[in-house]
């Protein structure tokens, strides 16, 4: 049977998903404790290979196995080998045709900014850190020129595995909550570090070094060295995968704060 777990993960600690013949990385970590639980190798398909030092909030795998287990067992005993950075939230047997990446239509992303003059240790690589203020309704005007299907060329690192560089942008929601600003991206996939450089790009605009418009010129060029520099990972969390309706696969308990209900499996 097929199975599918949701994950949540700091990722502070992990040289990413990916597994690596000599690194830790959550995929090493996770398939090492599925192997302790259901003693026989298994490998796993992932929805999307964070980078190292992001988070998830709602990651998915899936994996096929010839064993039996309750979805609590999944849970519970898979979780009974992982460190207390990794945590199944929930197991389900999915139909043969459900696949984490291929068949998921959305992938969310969020990046929580702290914006103070002093950096706080101890919301260290839990957030993204700002010294200086910023303006958000520029960021707000600066992310409505990325809407949309595009070629996200500016956006792509170097060693991105994509096939194509056009993805659908579906929303770009900026939050200011006190000292915290919070930033939701929403598309049907991502580019590798694609969100981050995004990131880089806003905080300059918010910083009033460029206008507006500049990320819109910058998307034009098609070309990553007219980009901002990337924008550190600490604050960014894989918020959610979505996926058809017949899949059965869970929003994630977290999917929704602070931007409102409007994430749906559809």
């Amino acid at each position: 049977m097929r199975i599918a777990l949701g994950l949540q993960y700091d990722g502070s600690e992990f040289f990413g998903w990916q597994a690596q013949p000599h690194g830790n990385t959550v995929q090493n970590v996770l398939e090492r404790a599925i192997k302790c639980f259901a003693q026989v190798q298994i490998s796993t398909v992932v929805a999307g290979r964070t980078d190292r030092g992001v988070h998830a909030l709602g990651q998915v795998v899936h994996f096929d196995t010839q064993l039996d287990r309750a979805e609590s067992s999944w849970v519970r005993g898979v979780n009974a080998f992982l460190p207390p950075s990794i945590a199944v939230q929930w197991a389900k047997p999915v139909l043969p045709t459900f696949h984490a990446r291929l068949t998921a239509f959305e992938r969310v992303y969020f990046y929580v900014l702290y914006v103070h003059t002093v950096r706080s240790p101890i919301l260290a690589k839990r957030v993204g850190w700002i010294h200086a203020a910023l303006d958000i309704e520029m960021m707000r005007e600066a992310a409505r020129h990325l809407i949309g299907e595009h070629d996200f060329s500016s956006f792509r690192s170097s060693n991105c595995q994509s096939k194509t560089p056009i993805k659908n942008l579906y929303a770009i929601d900026i939050v200011e909550d006190g000292l915290f600003v919070h930033l939701r991206f929403r598309a049907n996939a991502f580019l590798y570090r694609m969100v981050r450089n995004i990131m880089g790009c806003l905080v300059l605009v918010g910083r009033r070094k460029y206008p507006a418009c500049w990320v819109a010129e910058v998307l034009a060029t098609r070309d990553r060295k007219h980009s901002a520099p990337t924008f550190i990972p600490d604050g960014l969390y894989l918020l959610q995968v979505c996926y058809p309706n017949n899949f059965g696969v869970p929003l994630s308990n977290l999917a929704h704060l602070p931007f409102g209900t409007d994430i749906v499996n559809d």
